[in-house]
């Protein structure tokens, strides 16, 4: 099931409480006491909707907030060129954690990193991430909505190479089957939510710069692969779109999630 709210002229907290009530809110997903990791998407401190927009990062935190949990952590870690550090700062989420006392932003570059085997890869095998996720009670994936100049579309699924570490994306976007290693990475991670901020989207270019739509929409949903072929098809209803004459469910990344059991 993919929610979806019309988020003009709303209050971005409201809008973020509102497209979780048909799973029965964020009390859910989020228990009392429990230690839960957001992923945003900081490639680059570029203007929403190349990176997260802040507003939308401080809005979901609030309502996470209200489930009381023990600590919420925001972590990313940007392209193998850029300094994560930076790239909170240059957005601004830096200073969320100076709004919200349980708010621990981590930056991926002080982590330890944990190598991984990745069952049942054809063009992935292994892959290292943040050990980060092996501390956490909850995963929450907050991406945004655009095309990609090399893979073609990134969103959900896609928002897993942000955990892989830097000198190791050189090798996964060497020779073919880029789309296919970005779902193979992402079986190593099991969200339990993601939150699409669609308020703005590229349809084109991506995933830095683009031509911008606005959507105005927040998606959710408990499927990575049902909440990106809704976000191709939103993609899908503009004019001039990169997209165009793609079958959504047939589009590499997704469909070798699928076959790798992913939701």
């Amino acid at each position: 099931m993919v929610s979806k709210v019309n988020a003009l002229n709303k209050n971005l907290v409201d809008a973020v409480a509102e497209v979780l009530k048909p799973f029965g809110g964020i009390r859910s997903f989020v228990k009392s006491g429990e230690t839960v990791f957001l992923k945003p998407n900081f490639n680059t401190s570029d203007p929403f909707p190349a990176s997260s927009d802040t507003s939308f990062l401080e809005a979901v935190i609030s309502i996470v907030s209200s489930s009381n949990p023990k600590e919420t952590i925001l972590g990313d870690q940007p392209t193998a060129f850029g300094n994560s550090r930076a790239y909170f700062e240059g957005t601004g989420a830096r200073n969320l954690e100076k709004q919200f006392k349980n708010l621990k932003v981590l930056y991926f570059d002080d982590e330890p990193w944990v190598a991984k085997e990745i069952q049942n890869a054809k063009y992935l095998k292994k892959a290292s991430i943040p050990s980060v996720l092996d501390r956490v009670d909850r995963v929450i994936m907050l991406p945004c909505l655009k095309t990609h100049s090399w893979a073609k579309y990134t969103g959900a699924i896609k928002l897993s190479v942000g955990f892989m570490k830097p000198s190791e994306r050189f090798k996964m976007h060497a020779g073919f089957h880029l789309q296919e290693k970005i779902a193979e990475l992402a079986s190593l991670v099991k969200p339990d939510l993601v939150i699409m901020d669609a308020r703005k989207c590229f349809i084109n270019k991506g995933p830095i710069d683009g031509q911008v739509k606005e959507p105005n929409l927040i998606l959710a949903s408990e499927s990575r692969v049902e909440i990106d072929i809704e976000g191709v098809k939103i993609i899908q209803s503009y004019k001039g779109n990169s997209l165009s004459g793609i079958v959504p469910a047939e589009l590499p990344q997704i469909k070798r999630a699928k076959e790798l059991g992913i939701i």
